[in-house]
């Protein structure tokens, strides 16, 4: 089965692969003390060309559940996309772990937020009868698969720093929209002022695991106990390190990342032969949204899986993957020729 319903559905990458099977000759020390992960996380310093720290966890909500927590304290209030996923698709795990308060602020037409809507919300600064501001967090890519650039994550950050608020990116999706701005890990999230990076590894192609890279050095002093206390430090480290030494040496990331992107490309492009379906949003990274003619969902998502984004306009979001091919896509696409 191929699908478009997200990159989770995909299998992993062959340098992945055979680096889980090197990591797996010999015993190596635990709790991330062995050899490969040093060597992971001194790549990772030379990659985003910063000290930076950097903390291997199980899964996406790990991720941002350890940085949010790093960053405050119970009293403290986050803001976000109201699309994003700390605040829609955790299951409150954000909230119940931190304690904090989270504001939902709109985000625009492409999933993005902005100074503005940003600046109506930083209200109430020293109010002990209200949750005080912290954290802003973006995700990188959106929501809606599209891209903001480093000059735009630039504006936030000044912004968030002006009015002593971290800034943290959830990055599920980090590759791919480096990828897409054609530029280096380290122009989006060091040149920017970003403060902490949840870094997405499972949905570009890694078996499990994700990292979070520390860039602000006061948010260095607890963040290891907040690992240990958060359950994601993994007995067995090296194994997702490896993984993420595998996806940085020689730049892997960014070969299957524009696979992905280009694919997302291809599938809008060929979808643009069918009068009654619309392309939504502009198509940056992996994503593809679109409003087909709802008696289509039945039969196109029994051959190949997708979900629906919205249900009152029907609009589906499609998701390409580093193992999604042109003759997928043609075969999705001939499908919806004969419906």
């Amino acid at each position: 089965m191929k699908s478009f319903a997200s990159d989770n559905y995909a299998g992993v990458l062959p340098e992945v692969m055979e680096a889980l099977q090197l990591a797996n000759n010999e015993h190596a020390r635990s709790y991330g003390a062995d050899d490969v992960t040093a060597r992971t996380r001194k790549l990772f310093c030379d990659v985003f060309g910063a000290d930076v720290d950097v903390y291997f966890v199980f899964n996406g909500t790990g991720a941002n559940v350890l940085s949010i927590s790093s960053a405050t304290q119970s009293y403290n209030s986050i803001l976000c996309a109201d699309i994003s996923h700390i605040y829609n698709d955790e299951s409150a795990a954000p909230e119940t772990f931190t304690g904090c308060r989270f504001f939902p602020l709109a985000s625009n037409e492409n999933g993005k937020l902005t100074p503005e809507v940003i600046q109506q919300r930083l209200i109430r600064k020293g109010d002990i009868h209200y949750a005080q501001t912290k954290l802003l967090s973006l995700t990188q890519s959106t929501e809606y698969g599209t891209v903001y650039t480093p000059d735009e994550i630039k504006a936030l950050t000044a912004l968030a720093h002006t009015n002593d608020l971290f800034v943290h990116v959830d990055g599920s999706r980090f590759f791919n929209a480096t990828a897409s701005l054609g530029c280096g890990l380290k122009d989006v999230v060091t040149d920017t002022g970003v403060d902490i990076l949840s870094l997405g590894g499972t949905k570009a192609g890694m078996m499990f695991g994700e990292a979070v890279v520390v860039f602000n050095p006061e948010l260095k002093k607890h963040i290891a106990y907040k690992h240990k206390q958060s359950m994601q430090l993994a007995s067995k480290t090296r194994f997702i390190a490896a993984q993420f030494e595998a996806m940085l040496q020689g730049e892997a990331w960014r070969k299957h990342a524009l696979h992905a992107n280009a694919m997302a490309q291809y599938l809008s492009a060929s979808l643009a032969a069918f009068p009654q379906v619309r392309v939504t949003k502009p198509v940056q990274a992996n994503a593809v949204f679109t409003e087909l003619p709802r008696e289509w969902n039945k039969p196109l998502q029994d051959a190949y899986p997708f979900y629906i984004w919205k249900d009152a306009t029907n609009e589906s979001r499609l998701m390409c993957s580093f193992d999604t091919t042109k003759e997928d896509i043609d075969g999705f696409i001939a499908m919806m020729k004969q419906l």
